[in-house]
């Protein structure tokens, strides 16, 4: 499917919570967030009944993110469940990677296919700094634990102020590229402001070859990161958001006053 400035729209991103294991500065204020109730977030039913939807339209890459997803109640059967759409040809998930020695082989029985892996700092204070509350030796089982399992090609998820040059940023990248890992570069972004950069080492951030929507733990489908236009798919049905998703994407964002990136996974 293509939106209303002939981009081809194949790549789906669903935020399955709002809820999050760890208090990253980037991601979530100091004082806390007000997080949905239950009776909001979308159900497995409701997700899986708008991939496939989707699927028939023309999406063939889904992601999986939060908040943590990992910390959604029941999320290996979701992965199943999404496993299961013919179409799909590439399942995967972002994540902290904190619970992942407890999932990971779980994940990749259910037919999840890769794994993106948020890590800023491989110094176990800076780390705790900036996550707030997280330990890198978590984090570290995490990834033996996805590569026990199988999976092939992580990449890692690096956040950076204005460079890669930064000591955190090279200090992961050294490491991520002896393990063999992939690493991603991402600029931090500030939604209200409007500001953000091409990934370094990924694909977002480039506007004019965006072929992705988002669909939030609460149930809109949301064209553009950097907009407040958003459709609810349980008022207005799955076909109709779709439409007007694709009708209303904009060629380029500016801002976002009702988004937060621990409801949207950026």
């Amino acid at each position: 499917m293509f939106d209303s400035n002939g981009r081809k729209i194949n790549y789906l991103r669903i935020s399955v919570t709002d809820r999050c294991n760890l208090r990253c500065l980037y991601c979530m204020p100091e004082c806390g967030v007000t997080l949905l109730r239950h009776s909001d977030i979308l159900s497995f039913e409701e997700i899986v009944d708008f991939v496939k939807v989707a699927v028939v339209r023309g999406i063939d890459k889904v992601r999986l993110t939060g908040g943590e997803p990992l910390v959604r109640k029941g999320i290996v059967n979701l992965v199943e469940m999404l496993a299961e759409i013919k179409g799909i040809k590439d399942l995967s998930m972002t994540t902290n990677g904190i619970l992942l020695s407890e999932y990971a082989l779980d994940l990749k029985k259910a037919g999840l296919h890769r794994l993106n892996i948020s890590c800023d700092s491989v110094n176990p204070e800076r780390y705790r700094q900036i996550t707030r509350t997280g330990n890198l030796e978590d984090f570290f089982k995490g990834i033996n634990a996805a590569r026990q399992a199988g999976f092939k090609g992580l990449k890692i998820n690096t956040v950076i102020e204005n460079s890669m040059d930064e000591p955190h940023a090279k200090d992961v990248a050294e490491w991520a590229r002896k393990e063999g890992f992939e690493i991603r570069f991402i600029h931090e972004m500030d939604l209200k402001k409007g500001f953000f950069r091409p990934v370094e080492g990924g694909e977002g951030g480039i506007c004019d070859r965006c072929n992705r929507l988002r669909l939030t733990a609460d149930g809109y489908l949301k064209p553009c990161l950097f907009s407040d236009l958003q459709f609810s798919i349980r008022e207005m049905g799955i076909e109709k958001a779709l439409e007007m998703a694709l009708k209303e994407k904009p060629l380029k964002g500016s801002t976002s006053d009702c988004s937060d990136f621990f409801r949207i996974g950026g």
